[in-house]
């Protein structure tokens, strides 16, 4: 069993509390999912700002980023270089299931560690983001899975838009995740974004009522 889902399980027998993964594919929405069901009053643990806890200055998670891949991967505050940090590990797999291998154990724990807490606080149900819950196995240590997912027109033209990369480096991202198909096959609920803000909402409203409810 995976740490993540052997914990979170502890967590479970001690403070009952629903228990949701948000997850998607690069670029599909699921930050905009994560903010709609903050602003119903939804606790949202986020993975990606886990990852950045993680690895700040004088951790030692960063450490162990620096002994894996080098100071060259230090901005010149000393803080990681996200930038260089990506463009590295998307363009070769080995270095970045290294990456991996240091920043997963530690997100997870504190991920733990944060749904425990908001159970202890009284809380019935908290959400879970994070973009690798099916990669990683982790689907099982939740109650509900809900997948936000896209068209890959979509994904590349909004990757381009917002991180200023090439149509090349935005398929090379994406090819880095599980096929949104097979996210499909495993998700306990899809919510497709493809189109208007309020389309969105109208969808999400339908299924975190099934979620909540059931």
């Amino acid at each position: 069993m995976h740490f993540f889902e052997k914990e979170i399980s502890l967590g479970r027998k001690k403070v009952q509390m629903k228990r949701i993964a948000l997850t998607g594919g690069i670029a599909c929405g699921k930050s905009m999912v994560a903010r709609l069901l903050r602003e119903k009053g939804v606790p949202v643990v986020d993975a990606d700002q886990l990852a950045r806890d993680v690895v700040a200055p004088g951790t030692e998670g960063l450490a162990a980023v620096v002994a894996a891949f080098g100071p060259k991967m230090l901005d010149s505050t000393g803080a990681l270089d996200r930038a260089k940090m990506g463009s590295l590990v998307f363009t070769d797999a080995e270095k970045r299931k290294t990456l991996e291998q240091i920043l997963h154990p530690r997100i997870a724990a504190a991920g733990v560690g944060a749904m425990n807490d908001l159970a202890a606080a009284g809380h019935n149900i908290s959400v879970y983001e994070a973009a690798l819950i099916f990669e990683n196995g982790l689907e099982q240590a939740f109650d509900a899975t809900l997948l936000v997912t896209t068209t890959q027109p979509l994904q590349v033209k909004r990757i381009t838009t917002r991180d200023g990369l090439t149509e090349e480096e935005a398929l090379q991202r994406i090819a880095a995740q599980m096929p949104l198909a097979q996210k499909e096959k495993r998700a306990s609920h899809v919510l497709r974004n493809g189109g208007s803000l309020d389309e969105l909402k109208r969808a999400l409203d339908a299924i975190w009522e099934d979620i909540s409810t059931s």
